[in-house]
């Protein structure tokens, strides 16, 4: 996973090649040639510097540049800008897609998996009695199947509603040669705990689904959180002083007739902490984030045995 620090770091790196190669150009007509070469269409390029005093944020001495140019390198360094954060992030939203889709599908196709294994287990040992009631199992994997999805389903109610059913239905067919009624299977129902007729079983298997579930759900969701917080950190939304400073940064030694001096690696972090900064104070909980995510890895590690 990316962090922060790295993706400023890069940012500047990679802003540092945009601007251009070593020093060799002190004359407007380099200027004319770098900015063609750079996609800029100009309607004019002084031939020699003149005055620079109609400059709003480049150095007003002597310059090559005319007000159109000063604001479409204002253009471009915000869009240069938003598309260098959109291609460095794309790496970490690709990352959260790819495991979230990974995961969801594991876990889904694990739980259709037991459902089948289950259904068919049963058919074979209880033959017509168990079809004849196995909406009561078809509904327990639904509502697990809602919960994981992120329904509002209480595990715990759920679970124990799950086991009143299955006793109401059991007593019901062992007792075929009696009448009984609804009030007498909600008495039975309401004395499961004492009578045990299932001994621990529910107990055990309440609690192991309950922690596998909830731990499913956190950690799927959390990385639905991620790609989501990832995504839109990767939009950039420039503020005036960011567009000065990047404009000075990559654009004024053009107007200096030095278009291919590049800004030195401390300057580019600096502007990019700048620019960046609301990303920045994100750091320590988005690290904070990933150790949490990473103590889940365990649960990942095991979709990579499903075929």
């Amino acid at each position: 996973m990316l962090g922060i620090r790295t993706v400023l770091w890069t940012l500047s790196v990679a802003l540092s090649v945009v601007t251009g190669a070593d020093f060799k150009a002190h004359n407007c007509s380099e200027v004319r040639q770098a900015s063609i070469a750079k996609g800029f269409s100009f309607e004019n390029v002084p031939l020699q510097e003149t005055s620079g005093d109609h400059l709003r944020v480049c150095p007003q001495g002597s310059t090559c540049c005319t007000s159109e140019m000063e604001d479409k390198f204002g253009q471009r360094s915000k869009l240069e800008l938003e598309n260098l954060v959109d291609e460095t992030s794309h790496e970490l939203r690709s990352t959260f897609v790819s495991r979230h889709k990974k995961f969801d599908e594991f876990f889904l196709e694990l739980l259709e998996n037991t459902e089948k294994s289950l259904n068919e287990m049963f058919v074979r040992t209880y033959g017509k009695p168990y079809m004849q009631n196995s909406e009561v199992f078809q509904n327990l994997f639904a509502e697990l199947k809602r919960y994981y999805t992120g329904g509002n389903v209480n595990l715990e109610e759920m679970l124990n509603d799950f086991w009143s059913r299955l006793l109401e239905r059991m007593f019901t067919l062992l007792n075929s040669q009696y009448v009984i009624t609804e009030d007498y299977l909600e008495c039975i129902s309401k004395y499961t705990d004492q009578l045990k007729p299932f001994g621990d079983v529910p107990k055990k298997l309440k609690a192991q689904v309950t922690r596998a579930f909830i731990v499913a759900r956190t950690f799927v969701q959390g990385l639905s959180v991620g790609r989501e917080v990832a995504s839109r950190v990767s939009k950039v939304s420039s503020t005036p002083a960011c567009i000065r400073a990047l404009t000075k940064m990559m654009y004024c030694p053009y107007c200096q007739a030095m278009p291919s001096v590049k800004p030195c690696n401390n300057y580019c972090l600096n502007v990019m902490k700048g620019c960046l900064a609301n990303q920045a104070d994100l750091d320590p909980e988005w690290n904070q984030y990933i150790g949490l995510n990473c103590s889940y890895s365990q649960m990942e590690d095991c979709s990579q045995g499903v075929e």
